[in-house]
């Protein structure tokens, strides 16, 4: 657990440093879904090959939420995809870093996304291929709770639902805010797990900062195929780590100064030497 850990205190900071880099970018959701990206790239959930990234039989990752690309980006770049230091080219003309993942340029991204409600459609689309061509891989998308808004998820629910499609996962990023503040004030979707469920989804629900107890549940997900999609909420803190940007939807999409990164980077290094102490 330590290990991991300090996998996901090294994403949040390296996510804090290409945003402030940049002057751009979506801190508060990357960071309230680093924890899980730590579960999959690097838990053990996820077979994935940074030196050959399209190989057979391995396992897909969307990121639906395609305004947290910082979090993929630190992930895939600590798992081997690319260079750590090319991090720092986040929006910059020319990078393969794009403020979307864009998946003509970076390797180890499936898929393009960015419009919100598309991410789950195009994990349905993939799941029923390979169901249908009787290979293996299992689907995970990642989806934010605000995202759940858009009636393309809910069409891909049932399509999921109706298809069997077990060797799919939907994990939600609930984290309570979106850019306009609270999810339930903006355009409720309600009980997420119970509308899930009324779909015909397997349900489970996580502490979506837990590491151990995310990577116990996707791999339950990823075992489990008696012909249901499963949906993991995943309870977690809009920007998780940092003091100053947690449960605040104004750090959706803004930039820390200078100062604000150096306070943030000691914050998560401290709360890391205390965490492994403890362990």
């Amino acid at each position: 657990m330590t290990d991991l850990t300090r996998v996901a205190t090294d994403l949040r900071c390296d996510i804090l440093r290409m945003i402030a880099e940049a002057k751009s970018g979506h801190p508060g959701g990357s960071l309230s879904c680093t924890d899980i990206l730590t579960s999959l790239y690097f838990g053990g959930v996820l077979k994935h090959d940074p030196k050959n990234p399209k190989m057979e039989g391995r396992d897909w990752f969307f990121l639906a939420k395609g305004h947290a690309a910082p979090a993929l980006y630190a992930a895939l770049a600590h798992a081997g995809y690319f260079p750590v230091e090319e991090l720092m080219t986040l929006r910059k003309l020319g990078t393969r870093l794009q403020g979307h993942p864009d998946c003509n340029l970076c390797p180890g991204v499936e898929v393009s996304t960015g419009s919100l409600g598309q991410g789950l459609s195009i994990a349905a689309g993939t799941a029923c291929g390979l169901a249908l061509d009787g290979k293996e891989g299992s689907v995970f998308a990642l989806l934010g709770d605000g995202e759940c808004e858009e009636g393309q998820v809910w069409e891909a629910a049932m399509f999921s639902a109706h298809r069997k499609l077990d060797n799919l996962t939907a994990i939600i990023d609930h984290n309570g805010l979106q850019i306009d503040g609270k999810v339930t004030e903006v355009c409720s979707p309600e009980d997420l797990g119970v509308k899930f469920e009324a779909f015909g989804w397997d349900v489970r629900h996580v502490d979506g900062h837990d590491i151990d107890a995310l990577i116990e549940v996707l791999n339950a997900c990823k075992s489990s195929r008696e012909g249901k999609p499963h949906a993991v909420i995943a309870e977690t803190v809009k920007g998780k780590g940092v003091s100053f940007m947690e449960n605040e939807a104004g750090w959706h999409g803004k930039a820390p100064s200078a100062e604000q990164l150096e306070a943030a980077l000691a914050e998560l290094e401290a709360a890391c030497d205390k965490e492994v102490c403890r362990g």
